[in-house]
């Protein structure tokens, strides 16, 4: 009787999705203004209307599709626009450049893997706005930081929900596969406005 000298492993989505983005993420943080030791809130008022820009057209985008990530209830996404919009007219906020405009066209005819791996990214900055907050919160304050900051349980809790969902959805190789080109299309859009910003 022959026995199997290894066990085959399903394809983690997880760890392809950080592979895939990991360059691009690097490149993100270093660049960010509103990351630097020294960032003001002038600094923010820029980095929100950067994430408007970016985040608007893609909400729009994502909410044509009736199957992908956008439809399960607990990752709602119409909430964050609005405290951007409520952080950009605190008093006080300097105000922010319309800047250049995110990317429109994104495509329709990519599967509902591809959108995980944009979803991936958009559920993922999160995670950077809660250490943003925990750095400028002090510093920036009295203003409210609340895109920053985010839910009051922090980011945690739905982030793993999120990539329990992912894991669940996004299985085979060419699932992956997809995921990770949809989330590498979400950092370069967001690349391209920091890029023009700086």
């Amino acid at each position: 009787m022959k026995y199997p000298t290894e066990t085959a492993r399903e394809p983690d989505a997880l760890a392809a999705l950080r592979s895939a983005t990991h360059s691009r993420h690097e490149e993100l943080d270093s660049g960010l203004p509103i990351g630097a030791p020294d960032a003001s809130l002038g600094d923010y008022a820029a980095h929100l209307s950067m994430l408007r820009a970016w985040l608007a057209p893609l909400q729009a985008w994502l909410r044509t599709f009736d199957d992908g990530p956008q439809c399960d209830a607990q990752f709602d996404q119409a909430g964050r626009l609005a405290l951007i919009e409520q952080d950009l007219a605190e008093q006080d906020m300097p105000p922010a450049s319309s800047g250049a405009a995110g990317v429109t066209g994104w495509p329709r005819d990519v599967s509902p893997a591809w959108r995980w791996g944009v979803c991936y990214v958009i559920e993922g900055s999160q995670l950077g706005g809660a250490v943003l907050y925990q750095r400028l919160h002090a510093r920036l304050a009295p203003h409210p930081l609340r895109y920053l900051k985010g839910a009051d349980t922090g980011p945690g809790p739905r982030w793993r929900a999120f990539m329990q969902a992912l894991r669940e959805h996004v299985r085979s190789p060419r699932e992956i596969l997809d995921a990770s080109a949809g989330a590498c299309a979400a950092f370069d859009s967001i690349l391209a406005l920091g890029m023009h910003r700086r």
